[in-house]
């Protein structure tokens, strides 16, 4: 079992947006769930602002413990659409100061979890 960050837009325009974003995430959250890893779900988020609406919370707060998680994990995955969210780009940018592993779909999971050895000759001959 891998500890996976998983990565995408949270924030939008109008709250429609917002609350898609959410189910897209804890969609791949729990499809990564199944494949038998434990993922971190940013997107749970949602409950603290819920259960602590009278406390005076702040978006760096969110943001700071969510770095803390993607650095305990193992690998970073990006839910489809994550191009345009600035906190994603964030995570990238510290899982790559990590030289962890970052994935765009399921299947990349799949090799890597199943047979680090291949995925990790995959990588190199992709990075030369």
């Amino acid at each position: 079992m891998k500890k996976i960050y998983v990565a995408g837009a949270y924030s939008a325009n109008n709250v429609l947006d917002v609350l898609q974003n959410i189910g897209k995430g804890k969609h791949y959250c729990a499809q990564i769930f199944a494949m038998g890893h434990a993922p971190f779900c940013p997107w749970s988020d949602e409950d603290f602002a819920k259960l602590l609406w009278s406390k005076t919370l702040t978006v760096r707060q969110f943001q700071d413990a969510s770095m803390l998680w993607l650095e305990a994990s193992d690998a970073l995955f990006l839910v489809p659409g994550w191009e345009n969210s600035k906190g994603t780009k964030a995570e990238i940018k510290r899982a790559e100061q990590l030289n962890m592993p970052i994935f765009k779909t399921l299947d990349q999971i799949l090799v890597w979890s199943e047979n680090q050895e291949v995925w990790e000759k995959i990588q190199k001959q992709f990075n030369q």
